[in-house]
């Protein structure tokens, strides 16, 4: 079986500090042994992770749509934020790419507006039922609702930003054959993990600041 944290970033995302060589030591540390990179806006991490890693990397982006933010798996082209839902999701499956719909219910942060996963959900892969940065559990609980009763998909991620928060939620799932296995097993996968503390989005405002006073990744 598969560990697998299907949402996370690297220093590569203006709000994170974890660097691409960190963050595959601590996933072999913490027996993480499938990763989905899904920087804001880019890909440039998850191609260095890939570069780094002894394990199974996903090549992704969580991207800011006009509507909130989309998450497209196995992508091998960059998408640009601040298109429209559909555009978006269009130019992820225009690359054999798989849509997911990241803490879709968050309070307070950009999720994908609900309207708009009504109206786009014979488009959707799957949706993100346990996110360990979100700061209310009742919001992880709607989008599991949401996914059941629209026969999706779940999977689950750290959300990391930093070292220490690494596989603190994953999916449990069988080996898969690249996107054309990866739902499939999604769909037999178990959701595994925890809550971070709410002060792990301090560590996000850090990098936001050093950001601002220069620092850029190597």
């Amino acid at each position: 079986m598969l560990r697998a944290d299907l949402h996370t970033h690297t220093y590569h995302s203006h709000d994170s500090i974890l660097s691409p060589r960190r963050f595959v030591e601590e996933c072999r540390r913490r027996g993480i042994n499938c990763v989905a990179v899904t920087d804001h806006d880019r890909i440039e991490g998850a191609l260095a992770v890939r570069e780094c890693a002894d394990f199974r990397v996903i090549v992704g982006e969580e991207i800011r749509s006009a509507a909130g933010e989309i998450i497209g798996l196995f992508l091998t082209e960059e998408v640009p934020g601040g298109l429209s839902p559909d555009e978006t999701v269009e130019r992820i499956k225009a690359q054999g790419g798989l849509v997911g719909v990241p803490h879709p219910f968050d309070r307070l942060r950009s999720a994908l507006r609900h309207e708009e996963m009504v109206r786009l959900r014979d488009k959707i892969d799957f949706v993100e039922a346990l996110n360990a940065r979100i700061v209310f559990a009742s919001d992880n609980g709607r989008a599991r609702r949401f996914a059941e009763a629209n026969g999706l998909p779940m999977s689950a991620g750290s959300d990391a930003h930093s070292p220490w928060e690494v596989g603190r939620a994953y999916v449990e799932l069988p080996e898969f054959d690249g996107s054309e296995g990866f739902l499939p097993a999604l769909m037999e996968g178990r959701l595994v993990g925890r809550l971070s503390s709410p002060l792990v989005h301090m560590l996000s405002r850090y990098a936001v600041l050093r950001r601002k006073l220069g620092w850029r990744p190597d």
